[in-house]
């Protein structure tokens, strides 16, 4: 800036960068201003600079990440190759008896195109070897299970072990590819999917997510259409979608970004013409999931309140105010 306060120099953002500037006493100052760009792009070079600067900084390799065929892991490997070139970077495609083909054909299109050495590996025996060991030696039926979350969990850190089992091998980090959304909700599986060592979506909610696809494929088309349009799922039972536990993602993004972002009560939220039930039921998972999300693994900021530095919440608590809508937290 100059004597009188006005801005003269502005460079890239989120990317290295020198410039020289020659002041002369008494002499205007020529100016020199980066183009303004849209705020999508700013987020998606921040995301890039921020999974670079860890890797490289960290001494690691490379990366490696779980492919499922779903938006958020296929925005994690553009990224992850966009920040550290297609040949430092692996993605594993781990299927069981739940998993789609059309997950398949797209975790292989994608790899194509973005120039990916994909590993495939079918986890079904596995899985089905670790079932039959807890019914035998255990007693305990997976039918039996409430909520039947034992045989879905029990997927996630299958493929959850084989990732650190590649990463121990290679000495590459894992990436984990689960969203701001997810976790703010517990929609994710510790020692599972949550296993890793960089969260790079952690601070990116899953309508962000749609959009920062977008983007990228303006630049170069390296995300399938039909990844973007699939109704998201973890397929880990048939016929499973996200929506089936959660409401629709523009409005749980509205409620977990007015509560943990805005620092509105629940009773504010509502007169923004959110159901009541809605407004419990997320919140209540907000709180109730703390604990996961301490033991979740670094990532990049890009919001006022992310889950790794900003928000503050104690892990045990009986408070229970926000059922009465009544009183800010």
């Amino acid at each position: 800036m100059n004597r009188q306060g006005e801005l003269t120099h502005q460079l890239g953002e989120f990317v290295e960068t020198i410039e020289w500037i020659d002041i002369q006493n008494n002499q205007p100052i020529k100016t020199r201003l980066a183009s303004p760009q849209l705020s999508i792009a700013s987020i998606y070079q921040a995301l890039c600079l921020g999974v670079k600067d860890y890797i490289w900084k960290n001494g690691f390799p490379g990366a490696l990440l779980g492919l499922s065929g779903g938006v958020d892991s296929a925005l994690t490997l553009a990224i992850a190759v966009d920040a550290l070139g297609a040949d430092k970077v692996k993605a594993v495609m781990m299927s069981t008896q739940y998993t789609a083909s059309i997950s398949l054909e797209n975790a292989n299109e994608i790899s194509e195109l973005l120039g990916v050495k994909l590993l495939e590996c079918s986890i079904q025996q596995l899985f089905e070897q670790y079932l039959s060991k807890i019914e035998s030696d255990f007693q305990i039926s997976p039918d039996s299970t409430p909520s039947n979350t034992m045989p879905e969990n029990l997927q996630a850190r299958i493929r959850g072990t084989l990732l650190m089992a590649l990463s121990n091998h290679s000495g590459s980090i894992v990436l984990t590819t689960g969203n701001k959304s997810e976790m703010a909700v517990g929609y994710c599986t510790l020692y599972g999917d949550m296993a890793g060592g960089f969260a790079v979506l952690k601070d990116v909610s899953k309508t962000l997510v749609y959009q920062l696809c977008e983007y990228r494929n303006q630049i170069s088309r390296v995300i399938p259409e039909r990844i973007i349009q699939r109704a998201p799922s973890a397929e880990l039972r048939p016929n499973q979608t996200d929506q089936d536990t959660l409401p629709p993602y523009e409005i749980l993004d509205a409620i977990i970004e007015a509560y943990i972002e805005k620092n509105y009560s629940p009773a504010e939220i509502i007169a923004l013409n959110y159901s009541k039930a809605d407004v419990n039921k997320v919140i209540h998972l907000i709180h109730r999931n703390e604990y996961k999300r301490r033991q979740s693994p670094p990532g990049v900021r890009i919001t006022h309140c992310d889950f790794g530095t900003a928000w503050h919440y104690p892990i045990t608590s009986s408070y229970q105010v926000w059922s009465t809508y009544t009183t800010k937290r």
